[in-house]
């Protein structure tokens, strides 16, 4: 082989290389490159009173799904709702949109692991409890539950009350579940459970509390991607205001830094996604959908693209 093409061959193999993002203090340096409108409350689309509660996934091939309730009269919980749901394909998130009517409720589990996010069941008896999948989300079958303090009566101010949750597999093969902190149970901060057979049992006492995770009893996001843990959450301990991402080089035992504020003014749930490594290219990003508005949280859904490497 001649010098020349020996040496253009060893120049892309060390660019190859150069690509290859390791995450470290250095390099991980979020920043919001793109943003979108999803859905506006107000009766301005679709005569829908207000969009709330948006959930976000990923699949195998590389198209975005985002999903809100569309409730139809008021901003309560109960009353007539539908499914709102956005498609893209090329991983910006302004793409086609759809709308189908549904029951109230979320989108149909897609996950291929063994765990669902943990849901709160209705009435007084609180819990946040697992649901357990073996066959790629085909069946499912109850795992365990973190039920609240004291059970089956009603909560008072302080009392163990576990809420919306949101779990992620550390490399060791053990379960998290960050939680909501419905009644402020030991500090305005979020819970953390841990299970280590898979979500079969979420043991008392393998519940911590993390205070450097504040929070005013929301419904945040969690995610293992590009080797980091990452958390999204308005980052207050009494109003749901200042979106911010987080993320820990520590499995989520530290958090880096202050964060990346995403969104400044009112804003409340949030969800986070990351496309599958294969459909990432040379720079890793992650997505963030959350309630936003100026004066209050509920007068939109709106998507924000992450790109988590100093690519600069």
């Amino acid at each position: 082989m001649a010098a020349a093409a020996l040496l253009a061959l060893l120049g892309l193999a060390a660019a190859a290389a150069a690509r290859q993002w390791v995450a470290t203090p250095d390099t991980v340096r979020p920043r919001v490159t793109q943003e979108q409108l999803l859905w506006v409350s107000g009766r301005a689309l679709g005569a829908v009173d207000t969009f709330r509660v948006p959930l976000l996934a990923a699949t195998g091939r590389g198209t975005l799904l985002a999903f809100a309730e569309a409730r139809k009269r008021s901003a309560a919980d109960a009353g007539a709702k539908f499914i709102a749901c956005r498609r893209s394909v090329d991983g910006a998130p302004c793409c086609c949109a759809a709308a189908t009517t549904a029951a109230p409720g979320g989108p149909p589990a897609t996950s291929p692991t063994r765990s669902a996010p943990p849901s709160s069941p209705p009435g007084p008896a609180t819990a946040s409890s697992c649901l357990l999948s073996d066959d790629g989300g085909r069946s499912w079958r109850r795992g365990g539950a973190l039920r609240g303090i004291p059970f089956g009566a009603p909560k008072r101010p302080f009392d163990f009350t576990p809420d919306e949750c949101q779990p992620y597999e550390l490399p060791d093969g053990s379960l998290v579940i960050n939680i909501r902190n419905q009644n402020f149970y030991h500090c305005r901060c979020r819970m953390v459970a841990r299970s280590w057979d898979g979500g079969q049992s979420l043991p008392p006492e393998a519940v911590t509390f993390d205070p450097a995770l504040v929070d005013p009893a929301v419904a945040a996001s969690a995610l293992v991607t590009a080797g980091l843990v990452f958390f999204s959450n308005p980052a207050h301990e009494s109003q749901r205001v200042n979106l911010t991402l987080r993320w820990s080089f520590t499995n989520g035992t530290t958090w880096w830094g202050r964060g990346l504020q995403v969104w400044a003014g009112p804003s409340g749930y949030s969800t986070l996604a990351a496309l599958p490594p294969e459909a990432q290219g040379d720079a890793p990003s992650l997505y963030v959908i959350y309630e936003k508005g100026r004066s209050q949280y509920t007068e939109s859904i709106s998507v924000a693209k992450i790109s988590i490497f100093d690519d600069l």
